[in-house]
């Protein structure tokens, strides 16, 4: 299921999302938060055949994964409509998938320079916008690890279908 946001967009039946999966960095904590607010939430568990890998016999086992890598390790809960939740225990993030604050000021400019030069193509074709709407979602999709040109497309995107 493509959850999107913006205007003529139906929501979903309660109960409609299945495994929307929050990451979070310490699964106890989250956990325990969850509970002492009144929740039902699962034991922690991992997958047999590797994240997300439920295609095997008996592909759930209990506790968290034994090598403890990040990634690996949930528990599962409902809200109230029905919705299903996995929070999926993220401590040291995949190379190219992690924040870095930029302190190097000449890097950051480079990317600020690069990312007005993408602008730039896509304000010739649009009409009056928040011009920051489009860099902050570029600035963070090459922060996450995006190509430039995958950067440009989802700023792009997302001014397309955003009200």
């Amino acid at each position: 299921m493509l959850d999107m946001f913006g205007k003529g967009v139906t929501s979903p039946k309660p109960g409609a999302v299945k495994s929307l999966t929050l990451a979070v960095e310490h699964i106890e904590a989250a956990r325990d938060d969850l509970l002492s607010r009144g929740l039902k939430v699962s034991e922690v568990f991992h997958f047999a055949g590797g994240t997300f890998n439920d295609g095997i016999e008996n592909a759930i086992l209990s506790g968290r994964d034994s090598e403890g890598r990040s990634y690996f390790s949930f528990p599962s809960s409902e809200d109230p409509d029905g919705n299903g939740y996995l929070l999926q225990e993220i401590k040291t993030r995949l190379r190219g998938r992690e924040w870095k604050s930029t302190t190097d000021v000449a890097a950051l400019a480079e990317l600020l320079r690069e990312t007005e030069q993408h602008h730039g193509k896509y304000e010739k074709t649009h009409g009056k916008h928040n011009w920051w709407d489009w860099y902050a979602l570029h600035l963070s999709a090459r922060q996450n690890g995006s190509s430039p040109e995958e950067a440009a497309t989802a700023a792009d995107h997302y001014m397309m279908h955003r009200s």
